[in-house]
């Protein structure tokens, strides 16, 4: 449980980071910050749907009548290598007012997922009276984190005819600011098991449908980042995952892998009230804006478990937008 406990707070150190220099963007205004945070934010969001999606099977073979595994599960989506989702090019052009001290009209900038430090950009009224200069954020790389993290505990539970109920969930976890909550519920059916002497064949073939949420939020009116009241993030993710898997059906090591398709979605609620007390726009604004992320496309993973009585253990690797690897701890009967 403190392993899951450190991935909640993991993320959700995330969704402050995009927040840390919030007082300066929304000096910008509230069109600019808005247009900035959802840039920062994409690759962060996306990088969660993919990982919360992974660890549905460790094997096609469907449990017998009332044969059932518990497990919990480790995923990580890696970006250490995709640099597109570590930066996104910021033109001046496309905002308002925000403009680059050094006089650039563009360059690449940090995402929530990136290490770019120490870009500063300014915005001022259009006598040139006042002006207000700050440092754009950096991401999760700048501390050496170079994955998106996620945890479970999960249930599979054999029924007939080569069909398996799972079940996932991670119970409400509240800390002072912070809170999440994770539950999912797939199905899979062992294609395999209907054929005649199916308990001959040395594979078995499967289809897996799952269904994945996790909401979670973030209070920060008390870190004095920005003044205001009931200052809060509040972010909510629903994942599908539809995969075709093949495993080898012997009695202690085997060998599975599985090609499908991802889709999911990303809400995230910027609330509450902020006091904007810098910069030439001073304003004070109420539930600024809403971030909406949407991804899909083909995953495919290989991966191997190893069975010794009651107690397994598995690994697996996939290979999709964000390559993601998944590891379990699995206690079963049959």
């Amino acid at each position: 449980m403190k392993s899951i406990l450190f991935f909640v707070l993991l993320l959700c150190s995330t969704l402050l980071m995009s927040q840390a220099n919030i007082n300066e963007v929304f000096a910008a205004g509230v069109d600019d910050a808005e247009r900035f945070t959802n840039d920062y934010m994409a690759p962060v969001s996306e990088g969660l749907i993919y990982s919360i999606s992974n660890g549905w099977y460790n094997s096609a073979s469907s449990k017998p009548l009332a044969g059932f595994e518990i497990s919990i599960i480790a995923n990580g989506a890696s970006f250490k290598n995709n640099e597109d989702k570590k930066a996104f090019v910021l033109n001046t052009a496309d905002y308002d007012n925000l403009q680059f001290v050094d006089g650039s009209t563009s360059k690449s900038v940090s995402t929530g997922l990136g290490d770019i430090e120490n870009v500063m950009v300014y915005v001022e009224d259009e006598n040139g009276l006042f002006r207000e200069e700050f440092e754009l954020p950096t991401g999760l790389a700048s501390e050496n984190i170079n994955f998106v993290p996620s945890a479970f505990v999960q249930v599979s539970v054999g029924l007939i005819k080569g069909f398996e109920v799972k079940a996932r969930f991670l119970p409400k976890i509240d800390t002072d600011n912070a809170s999440m909550g994770f539950y999912g519920v797939g199905l899979q059916h062992e294609f395999t098991s209907l054929l005649p002497l199916e308990k001959v064949w040395p594979i078995a073939i499967s289809g897996v449908i799952g269904y994945t949420h996790l909401d979670g939020s973030y209070d920060f009116t008390d870190t004095g980042i920005v003044s205001g009241e009931d200052q809060r993030i509040e972010t909510d993710v629903n994942t599908w995952v539809f995969q075709a898997v093949v495993s080898t059906k012997m009695p202690i090591i085997n060998f599975y892998g599985g090609i499908g398709y991802l889709t999911g979605k990303s809400e995230t609620d910027v609330l509450g009230t902020y006091e904007v007390t810098s910069g030439p726009f001073q304003q004070t604004i109420t539930d600024p804006f809403s971030l909406t992320k949407e991804a899909s496309g083909v995953t495919a993973n290989i991966g191997t478990k190893l069975k010794l009585g009651f107690f397994r253990l598995h690994a697996d690797y996939a290979i999709a937008e964000f390559n993601s690897l998944s590891v379990g701890v699995n206690f079963g009967f049959r």
